[in-house]
């Protein structure tokens, strides 16, 4: 659970700062991934937001719980 919002915007930013990688190489980088999970199946490729409001629902209940 994230406890400190503002270090981890602050570690966000700076590795935004530090990756130098092109939209296209990152294109690229996630079609492997994808195509590696399908391959695997653990995803299918007919519709891969299937399953998502779902998966937003439970993130956004955790993120609201406290310690």
């Amino acid at each position: 659970m994230i406890t400190n919002k503002s270090e981890l915007n602050k570690f966000y930013r700076k590795l935004i700062e530090q990756e130098d990688i092109s939209h296209k190489q990152a294109l690229s980088i996630y079609e492997a991934m994808h195509a590696e999970a399908v391959s695997l199946g653990i995803i299918c490729s007919e519709n891969i937001l299937e399953g998502l409001e779902v998966d937003l629902r439970i993130a956004r209940a955790i993120n609201r719980l406290s310690i």
